[in-house]
């Protein structure tokens, strides 16, 4: 029989980063959270906790997490429909990609987080890259751009976002005076997310045959590539979300008209009987409908 104790010990060493800020949350000395992950690793004759900075759980670990985390939902969904007046917060933890948090994600499910006391866990990665945290047990649930399920996963389609390569007009005039081309569109600066991110590549290779050495700026930061295409300082790849009311400005011109990379957001979580996320994924559902292109 798994002592859930020392699970969670385990669980707080990985969500927390370490085993002095697990001792904190769990109200412990360091040196107990650390004898508790012992003892788990000696009942289960297995390493589960790589000791590295910050602490990653192994194979074996990973799997114990997943287990933990799926009761814990469990116990709090039993939980509520025994204490129904019961107002204390509940915690869902979910990955999602930068993009849907910047822009559709919060209007989708504020009636959700209005109407039910639950605190969100948001774990923010690439639309590409969402569904490892489920699989490693890090969330119950994710946003991601994958359309098959994990084993022990359900999968439903919530919609797509269509980017478009934008610029300032100004921008445009300067850099792509004489049209869009191979040679222009090396020498401007280009705003790229991160060293993961691989859109733009998939648009320049179906319009010019190959994607050209290029000018990044990176900006890690949905919420501002917006801003930072606006003034003219750089171009890239936005979604109609961001660049809908701009353009219908004139701040905002597109590159190539007519061409879009279209992501499509699917919802994956574990494939367990909770109340509470049977009622989440209904509000995302009705919300991805709404602010989402289906």
């Amino acid at each position: 029989m798994l002592d859930y104790k020392l699970l969670k010990a385990l669980a707080s060493v990985v969500d927390e980063g370490g085993f002095e800020r697990a001792a904190r949350v769990l109200h412990l000395t360091q040196s107990a959270v650390s004898q508790r992950v012992k003892l788990l690793e000696e009942y289960s004759g297995q390493i589960l906790l790589v000791r590295s900075c910050p602490p990653e759980p192994t194979e074996a670990g990973t799997r114990l997490l997943k287990h933990y985390r799926q009761v814990c939902r469990l116990e709090e969904d039993l939980n509520s429909e025994l204490n129904a007046d019961d107002s204390s917060f509940t915690t869902l933890s979910v990955g999602i990609n930068a993009d849907s948090l910047a822009t559709w994600f919060l209007p989708a499910v504020r009636d959700f987080l209005t109407s039910y006391p639950v605190l969100l866990d948001l774990r923010s990665e690439d639309q590409d890259q969402t569904h490892r945290l489920l699989r490693d047990g890090n969330v119950v649930g994710c946003i991601s751009s994958r359309s098959d399920s994990f084993q022990g996963c359900r999968c439903e389609y919530l919609g797509h976002m269509d980017y478009r390569l934008m610029a300032n007009p100004d921008f445009r005039d300067k850099w792509f005076a004489d049209g869009f081309t191979a040679e222009n569109l090396s020498a401007a600066p280009m705003l790229i997310y991160n060293r993961k991110d691989e859109m733009h590549i998939a648009m320049f290779r179906r319009v010019l045959g190959h994607c050209p050495q290029l000018t990044p700026f990176y900006a890690p930061s949905s919420e501002r590539f917006a801003d930072f295409i606006a003034e003219g300082l750089v171009c890239g790849m936005l979604p109609e979300q961001q660049s809908g009311e701009l353009a219908a400005q004139g701040r905002l011109v597109d590159l190539i008209p007519g061409e879009i990379v279209r992501v499509d957001l699917f919802w994956h979580c574990w494939n367990i009987e909770s109340s509470l996320m049977n009622l989440f994924l209904r509000a995302l559902r009705s919300g991805a409908r709404k602010y989402l292109a289906q």
